[in-house]
């Protein structure tokens, strides 16, 4: 109830991001439905056909939730929290009050979305929609309940458990340099290894029709994606460090800064970007590989997926500016020029980008071909 009150009494731009994580819920229920209307409109497919078409909407539950635990992270900061103490809301309180909050904006996304199936269906009026083909829907055959609630309840479930334990451990941004850059290079380098020496059992079935890949090449873009996730905050501590060195001048110095008190708040949103980007380049040169065009299935989780990172890295823009104000304002009152300040976010843009956009390129080059 108290989730539903703070709901109803925020800004704009916090009902945005909340509408964005029902929406991105709404979005992958609707996917899981649609693996499981498959499974039953193909019963001689076999298990394993089922199994692969379930298993690539791991990939949008994991961005959704990777979402909704942003938003969920930058929310309590506009909470009144004078307010929560003095009804017995101390961190911890919060801390579950916000994971409370993520799993019941899922829950209703997920809730909206087994709706729209059976509208789709024809199960709430009767006439199914024939846009997407009877394979996706399973029209005319009873859907289990127990299926679909177990599939819907992943991504509230899930939302919970991450924002409670990220919320409980993540606090602010520390001042100390991350330490996942070794490991998070070790990941991405067995990652692209493992890609290269894949075998050619190419047994592992690729959406819209794209041909097939090894299961082993799965598992080393899985382990490349984690990478560049975990080397994340190092990489963007490291170019704080680069633009600090060698005696840096007031602009320099403030970008740099600037980049390593904000490399934890930055650096995961920003790898899971790069990965986002070089699975997308991947994918549009297999597009022109094999001439073949994305299904609309497949377009959907795409620009779910694309939808959810950029949202992430925007949500994460928007809480290291919000924690840069007082400093800004501190700098403005001892009659910093604007331009400095714009300068330095100039700068402070243009070293991620390249810092990035490396390891992108070469992952995407790297991959193997179906």
């Amino acid at each position: 109830m108290l989730s539903l009150r703070l709901l109803r009494g925020a800004r704009p731009a916090a009902l945005a991001r909340w509408a964005l994580v029902a929406l991105a819920s709404w979005g992958t229920g609707l996917l899981l439905l649609a693996a499981l209307g498959w499974a039953l409109a193909h019963p001689k497919g076999g298990a394993s056909d089922a199994v692969v078409r379930l298993g690539w909407c791991v990939v949008p539950v994991v961005v959704t939730v990777q979402l909704a635990v942003a938003v969920g992270r930058a929310q309590p900061g506009a909470w009144p929290r004078p307010g929560l103490a003095a009804v017995g809301l101390g961190r911890t309180g919060v801390v579950l009050l916000a994971a409370a909050t993520a799993t019941l904006v899922c829950a209703f996304g997920s809730a909206l979305a087994l709706v729209t199936f059976l509208q789709l269906r024809g199960d709430i009026t009767g006439v199914p929609y024939h846009g997407v083909g009877p394979g996706l829907l399973a029209t005319g055959r009873s859907l289990p309940a127990a299926g679909a609630v177990t599939l819907l309840a992943l991504v509230p479930v899930a939302t919970g458990a991450a924002s409670a334990a990220r919320l409980r451990t993540g606090g602010e941004a520390a001042d100390g340099v991350p330490g996942g850059l070794p490991w998070g290079v070790a990941l991405v380098a067995t990652g692209l290894a493992i890609e290269v020496t894949a075998p050619d059992g190419h047994t592992l079935a690729l959406p819209s029709g794209m041909g097939a890949i090894a299961p082993a090449a799965v598992g080393g873009w899985v382990l490349t994606a984690a990478g560049l996730v975990l080397a994340g905050p190092g990489l963007v501590h490291g170019c704080g460090r680069l633009l600090a060195a060698f005696r840096p001048g007031g602009l320099r110095l403030l970008s740099g800064r600037g980049l390593q008190h904000e490399a934890r708040r930055l650096g995961r949103p920003l790898g899971l970007l790069s990965a986002t980007s070089a699975a997308a380049l991947s994918g549009y040169g297999l597009q022109q590989h094999t001439g073949r065009t994305l299904g609309p299935v497949t377009t959907f989780a795409a620009t779910l997926v694309a939808v959810c990172v950029l949202a992430s890295a925007a949500v994460a823009a928007v809480e290291s500016r919000s924690a840069r104000m007082p400093s800004n304002t501190a700098l403005r009152e001892l009659a910093a020029p604007a331009s400095l300040l714009r300068a330095s976010a100039a700068i402070r843009v243009g070293i991620l980008v390249v810092a990035f956009l490396a390891p992108t390129l070469l992952v995407a080059a790297l991959s193997p071909r179906p």
